[in-house]
């Protein structure tokens, strides 16, 4: 099997996986409009499924450290689809809280092992990471739709068949961990140079993903309730509003893996950052289907850093690169939700625009963070693992390989040219 192929399996379940949790803050208007829910309580929800996920990727990432369980894989992705299929199941808003909470302890024991695994199948090749990404970005985009179609037809009782992904997600992982239990077997899979940890780096950079998942939690979890108040037209606009947010971070991660294979990573992050300021702005002030625009900027700006920030934090942390993924793909997704509960405190004291203006402070403090960032050393050996998996997705070795597969040849071009004599490769001269 080639990298290609096993990216766009590891990127379809990586789909399969994020769409619950966009599925939560999908949920939120239903459980307004049938269950009367308070801006309060549906933030607890948020809350329930990202309290548990953001203290347990952690765990799972220095398990991971510890030993490799590529069985987390189709097991996570399961459980958290079962979580969100019983959720609508129960009048009990506890029993709500207990099952969304359910399904983000499976997003967490997923997120740190498929980024070992994704990493390991890609080579280390930075937009390869960012076709991985996408597949995250696409479940994002589309859980709307397949709430939409299923609830808003039936309403909360049938949810038992958003559990139809996870079943999908959990079969499509299954050949590519064959494949690299084949490759372990017989001695091909490349080896990781390991360098230094540099821990004051990984915690600016933490710190930035935290500022960067409180933006973009904040708003997935109001901006359809804020489309129909501002827009008056309905659940509709509330749900083109949410897959605008969510497509747009589609856009992004492809964006990213490009722009980083042209300019280092921290570089890239730094501006989107600062792009992602007007833009937040853009949603909270500017009047009339505006509005849409401004997500759909706001969503690119927000993800163009996002698997820039995985493959950092491996690169800052590279002897513990579970937990490193655990922290910086799931935190940005789950660490966030801790402030939902303000944002709708305020939300219910005053109105939605008052509570969704300080957010567009988060991606000013990420941007200042990212100025004090270095651009870390590259494993040469992943460098030349993704010229490999190249070589081996199109089949000629020639370097003519198209989407994926040349863009994780530049970038092996690249970290191959800056390691050149070094276990370990320093920032190239022209990214500093």
């Amino acid at each position: 099997m080639s990298g290609k192929q096993s990216i766009t399996l590891l990127s379809v379940g990586h789909a399969c996986v994020d769409v619950y949790q966009g599925a939560v803050a999908a949920l939120v208007p239903y459980f307004v409009a049938e269950r009367a829910y308070s801006y309060a309580a549906v933030s607890g929800i948020v809350l329930a499924a990202s309290l548990l996920s953001s203290v347990a990727q952690p765990v799972f990432g220095l398990l991971t450290d510890r030993r490799a369980m590529p069985w987390l894989l189709p097991v996570s992705t399961v459980l958290g689809g079962v979580g969100i299929a019983l959720s609508g199941v129960t009048g009990s808003y506890a029993l709500t809280l207990a099952f969304v909470a359910v399904s983000g302890v499976g997003v967490a024991a997923y997120h740190p092992e498929s980024a070992r695994v994704a990493r390991l199948a890609s080579g280390g090749s930075h937009s390869a990471m960012g076709w991985f990404s996408l597949g995250g970005n696409l479940g994002f985009a589309t859980a709307p739709l397949m709430v939409a179609a299923v609830v808003a037809t039936g309403g909360l009782r049938l949810t038992p068949l958003l559990v139809v992904p996870a079943l999908v997600g959990s079969v499509l992982c299954l050949p590519v961990l064959r494949e690299l239990e084949r490759r372990r077997a017989s001695g091909s899979s490349a080896a990781v140079a390991v360098g230094r940890d540099d821990k004051v780096s990984f915690v600016k950079l933490s710190l930035a993903v935290v500022c960067r998942s409180i933006v973009f939690i904040g708003l997935s979890t109001f901006i359809s309730l804020y489309a129909e108040e501002r827009m008056d037209g309905g659940e509709s606009a509330g749900t083109a509003a949410l897959f605008v947010l969510y497509i747009g971070g589609a856009v992004g991660s492809v964006l990213g893996g490009r722009l980083a294979g042209r300019r280092d990573r921290v570089t890239v992050s730094r501006w989107s950052y600062l792009f992602s300021v007007v833009s937040v702005a853009g949603v909270v002030f500017v009047p009339g289907p505006t509005l849409y625009l401004f997500v759909a900027l706001t969503s690119v700006g927000l993800y163009v850093p996002f698997s820039l920030q995985v493959t950092l934090g491996q690169d800052y942390l590279p002897t513990r690169v579970g937990t490193a993924s655990g922290i910086t793909l799931g935190l940005t997704v789950s660490i966030g939700g801790l402030a939902g509960p303000l944002i709708g405190s305020v939300a219910d004291a005053t109105s939605l625009r008052t509570a969704l203006a300080p957010l567009i402070l988060m991606p000013l403090l990420s941007w200042l963070l990212f100025r004090s960032l270095p651009e870390p050393a590259v494993p040469l050996s992943l460098g030349a693992a993704a010229h490999k998996a190249h070589q081996e997705g199109d089949g000629t070795g020639t370097g003519t390989g198209t989407g994926a597969d040349a863009d994780a040849d530049a970038d092996a071009d690249a970290d191959a040219e800056a390691g050149a004599g070094a276990g370990l490769a320093p920032a190239r001269p022209e990214d500093r």
